[in-house]
């Protein structure tokens, strides 16, 4: 810091408390505090005392006061890329609301908290980070966060068509996948008993679907009661891409259990323009072998091929083969089945014993059935059920049926060959693979914690995902301009090489191994996790300093950032100082 005299044409000179820093290699000055209005013996003293010169005042460490010190650095780093992606002008038109709408996106990635604990992080009084300083928040209640979710749930629609223009093509491909996430209370109408992701069984949840481009960017979410199956949800992404999207042209690709042939027969197979990829499932695949559509001695020489079957008829399937993945559905395979038969081995024993057998072929048949259920390997065995005996054995045949198949898997899409090539269609298929990934990123209680979910109001509910969603939105873009400070592959191109065939698993370049393994990247610099890179900006601090001076006002310094808060800033395009 320094004091300088700016001259005026007319007036006396301004005295001006000024600080310098850097930022993308360029030094740069701001103005901290007018201090014309001293008495110019203090100024002179506070030069001195600047200079950290003896002097009858006091020395530099004794001058100053920091009255308060807050996390910053990863604040800056979210509300800066926000601003740079212009979020905040879709999240709200007037600035009062688009305060608390940025501040609830970013708090999902900051520290996720309830309503309550985001109202206590705004709170000069309680606040743990400088997010209510810098969205200028204060004072903030429940009732205004809520009322804010509302009005954002209204523009949900109009983000969403936002964001498909930057994002999706006419003629590209989108991704949709749908996930699951468990409810707190019983009030909610959204909330019903379902296929559990979450693996909590007979718990209320919601199911939530995630529509994304090719590269996993989101662009919308849509929220269903939470016993809706997935093809269920099919039919609104439809809708959504061609009539409030206005896209003439998209590849739309689902899994198996999405786009399913009820669905291709009834919703994607009359809309002009509307391709698909998915995939078939495996007694489909075993059909295609007993048509002999499918030869296994196919993979002798090759690991992808395209096949026809009078079945699928204007379509096109291309079968591949993993070894990789072979061995690890046949290690599985094995590993139930052994597990399966030690269970129903003691059921056996249960009912041979000579003292208090276990009689009666329903409370067998219960056990039995309690065992089925837990390792869902029952089509491997044939069982004997009586009122005093059980007898059970594997069904060799058809574990050796199924066996013959490992690794194998069956890409199916109505996307010609001139507009899309076999290898392009399987790894646009394999691209699924980055909305688990957004999933993973969305559930997990260290990131953005979606669940479990408190609301009661089901507009609640579709508002509390779709800030998720945005929040989301923000790391994805993070995360692509942070790549050469965290550990994932910065050098996509070099690992696409080393990759033989699309149908074998993904390898990282020869950067991402030896960022791995050194911890540090090409240029030296250490490499971090996401999380652990956003803890670590948020040690550079924004202080409020007060000089120990009669009537000198109080200012803002935001501590020396380190090299890497300075890199990650520089990747970022924005800058610590909001």
């Amino acid at each position: 810091m320094y004091i300088v005299a700016v001259p005026n044409r007319h007036s006396p000179p301004a005295i001006l408390l000024r600080e310098s820093y850097r930022e993308n290699g360029k030094v740069k000055n701001r103005t901290l505090a007018n201090i014309s209005s001293w008495p110019p013996e203090r100024i002179e003293a506070f030069r001195r005392v600047l200079r950290d010169e003896p002097s009858a005042a006091t020395r530099l460490a004794d001058a100053f006061e920091i009255v308060d010190s807050r996390p910053h650095g990863h604040v800056a780093a979210v509300l800066g890329t926000m601003r740079r992606l212009d979020v905040p002008t879709l999240l709200a038109d007037e600035d009062d609301s688009r305060a608390f709408a940025e501040a609830m996106v970013a708090s999902r990635l900051l520290h996720a908290r309830s309503k309550l604990g985001l109202c206590r992080d705004l709170n000069s009084e309680t606040q743990t980070s400088s997010l209510g300083e810098c969205l200028h928040l204060d004072a903030v209640v429940e009732k205004q966060l809520y009322a804010a979710m509302d009005r954002l749930l209204v523009r949900q629609p109009a983000i969403e068509q936002a964001l498909a223009e930057r994002h999706l093509t006419d003629g590209g491909i989108a991704l949709f996948d749908v996930s699951s996430t468990y409810f707190e209370g019983r009030t909610c109408p959204l909330a019903k008993i379902g296929y559990s992701r979450d693996g909590k069984r007979n718990s209320l949840q919601i199911v939530f679907g995630l529509l994304t481009n090719a590269e996993g960017c989101p662009v919308a979410v849509e929220v269903f009661e939470g016993n809706v199956g997935d093809p269920m949800t099919l039919p609104a992404q439809v809708k959504k891409l061609r009539e409030r999207f206005g896209i003439q042209r998209v590849v739309l690709v689902g899994d198996r259990g999405m786009i399913t042939d009820a669905r291709i027969r009834e919703d994607l197979a009359d809309v002009e323009g509307l391709a698909w990829i998915t995939s078939l499932r495996a007694p489909a695949i075993q059909a295609l072998v007993e048509r002999g559509s499918l030869q296994l001695s196919l993979f002798d020489e090759v690991d992808l091929a395209e096949i026809s079957d009078p079945q699928y008829r204007d379509e096109r399937l291309i079968v591949c083969k993993n070894p990789l993945l072979a061995d690890e559905r046949a290690r599985k395979r094995s590993e139930l089945i052994d597990a399966t038969e030690k269970q129903l081995g003691k059921i056996a024993a249960a009912v041979r014993r000579p003292k208090n057998p276990l009689r009666g072929a329903a409370k067998i048949g219960l056990r039995v059935g309690k065992v089925l259920e837990r390792y869902n390997v029952q089509k491997h065995f044939i069982l004997s059920i009586a009122d005093d005996q059980f007898e059970f054995r594997r069904d060799e045949q058809r574990i050796a049926e199924e066996a013959a198949l490992d690794g194998i898997y069956v890409v199916r899409t109505s996307v010609s060959a001139e507009n899309l090539g076999a290898e392009a269609a399987v790894r646009a298929y394999k691209s699924l693979a980055v909305v688990e990934r957004a999933f993973r990123s969305l559930k997990s209680l260290e990131d953005i914690a979606v669940r479990p979910i408190f609301h009661r109001k089901p507009e609640r509910v579709r508002a509390h995902v779709f800030i998720c969603m945005l929040a989301y939105y923000v790391e994805w873009h993070m995360r692509q301009a942070l790549a050469p400070l965290l550990f994932q592959d910065d050098d996509k191109r070099a690992a696409k090489r080393r990759r033989r065939s699309v149908v074998q698993p993904a390898r990282r370049s020869v950067r991402a191994e030896r960022k791995a393994e050194t911890k540090r990247n090409h240029d030296g610099e250490p490499v971090y996790s996401f999380r652990s890179l956003l803890d670590h900006l948020a040690t550079l601090t924004r202080n409020r300093v007060q000089p120990k001076i009669k009537g000198a006002p109080s200012f803002i310094s935001l501590a020396r950032p380190t090299p890497t808060q300075e890199r990650a800033f520089e990747l970022l395009g924005t800058q610590a100082n909001l």
